[in-house]
């Protein structure tokens, strides 16, 4: 038995690495094979990791020159692409661009862009090294992009950090690219020895960076949140979980927003880090904590419970509490959207979404049940609202004595 499950495992594995390699030669056959409609021929082709994209090029020792083909597929006539070396860094600050769009008129644009940081629109420039030769084209019928250039290499070096972009053009004006791949293009070339490299740590040490940010947000707001409100409107009911319920909420809370606005820090340096704005995302997430940083400090004005002005406390306190929940629970998806992680983590905080929902459902069914038998046996009040905190019971019932306790 043992012999043939590993026979099974090692058959497995076969076939996972001829796919992988399968995946590899038709991506190689891609470059090798491939014909330009300008009958241009490059010794070297490397499919690029990220963003279906391709690098053919001819390099001269004679005069330190290369010729490059940047081959960008999967696009449509109302997208830019872009290809870099940067000799300064490892990231889009630094690097020396060829830009290539259809503009307005039908030709397809291409023209060299220096970028001094991440907030660029990508404005025509004279590179740090020469560029005497530029031209491209968009092959409509394959929805791709190509840009030719010649490079006249900075003196002494043959190996270059390079990026690759692609994103959406306004009129004549590219616009910001998307997060996902678009985030991880960015990697090494050597023009002699013909190897090319991505760029495992600068993406790897950003791709942990945006982990953490939403793992953060996840846990604060879309996890402690809920179920901090669940506590507090559900728990008090029960007699033997005052005053413990109250401390509970206080810790869900407290902790959430603590970590909270952890999250928003590191989103924030985030986006100042690769220059991608994620504007509705980031406004979000700044009201959620302006909203809950009010919830902290309208405690310390919380009125007595016999207050005449308590009663509109709690309908602030739940309001605001109730809005920043829902709120947090949208910005969560539309984090998923845009750091685009395996399907199984979204799912999984649906199933929590799923499970807090029919917790608090199957709650709201049982203290109406045990209020409404309170109210049979003990003769209580009419009071419909077994979950408002200044009234379960009657004024000088059990709700009366949970707010003594607190």
């Amino acid at each position: 038995m043992k012999m043939e499950k590993r026979s099974r495992t090692f058959a497995i594995l076969s076939i996972l690495i001829s796919l992988i390699s399968l995946t590899k030669t038709s991506a190689q056959q891609n470059c090798s094979s491939y014909k330009f409609n300008t009958n241009n021929i490059f010794a070297t082709c490397i499919p690029l990791p990220v963003l279906n994209s391709f690098l053919h090029w001819n390099y001269h020792p004679s005069n330190h020159t290369v010729d490059i083909a940047y081959r960008h597929t999967g696009v449509t006539a109302s997208n830019w692409v872009a290809w870099a070396l940067n000799p300064t860094g490892s990231g889009m600050s630094g690097a020396q661009c060829l830009v290539g769009f259809r503009n307005s008129t039908g030709n397809f644009h291409v023209y060299t862009s220096p970028v001094a940081g991440y907030n660029t629109q990508l404005a025509e420039g004279t590179l740090s090294f020469g560029v005497p030769k530029s031209s491209g084209e968009f092959i409509n019928n394959n929805n791709e992009m190509i840009i030719f250039a010649t490079l006249q290499l900075p003196a002494g070096r043959t190996s270059f950090n390079q990026v690759w972009q692609s994103g959406p053009v306004s009129g004549n004006t590219p616009q910001q690219h998307s997060a996902g791949d678009n985030l991880k293009s960015t990697g090494n070339v050597d023009f002699v020895t013909g190897q090319v490299s991505g760029d495992g740590g600068a993406a790897g040490s950003q791709q942990r960076k945006r982990n953490v940010h939403g793992v953060l947000n996840v846990v604060s707001w879309g996890i402690l949140m809920p179920l901090g409100a669940v506590i507090a409107r559900y728990l008090k009911v029960f007699k033997s979980a005052t005053p413990a319920w109250f401390y509970l909420h206080v810790a869900c809370q407290t902790s959430a927003y603590i970590v909270g606005v952890s999250g928003l820090g590191t989103g924030l340096k985030l986006g100042d880090e690769s220059g991608v704005s994620q504007d509705t995302h980031k406004a979000i997430g700044i009201t959620m904590v302006c909203l809950a940083t009010v919830q902290v400090f309208a405690l310390l004005l919380r009125p007595k419970p016999d207050h005449k002005y308590r009663f509109y406390w709690n309908i602030y306190h739940y309001a605001v509490g109730y809005a920043v929940i829902t709120l947090s629970i949208v910005n969560i998806f539309k984090g998923f959207d845009i750091l685009n992680p395996e399907k199984k983590w979204k799912h999984a905080y649906i199933g929590i979404i799923i499970g807090i929902g029919a917790m608090a459902a199957f709650l709201e069914a049982f203290t109406w049940f045990i209020v409404l038998r309170r109210k049979r046996v003990g003769g209580g009040s009419t009071n419909k609202y077994p979950h408002n905190s200044d009234g379960v019971n009657g004024a000088n019932g059990y709700g009366a004595r949970i707010q003594q306790a607190v």
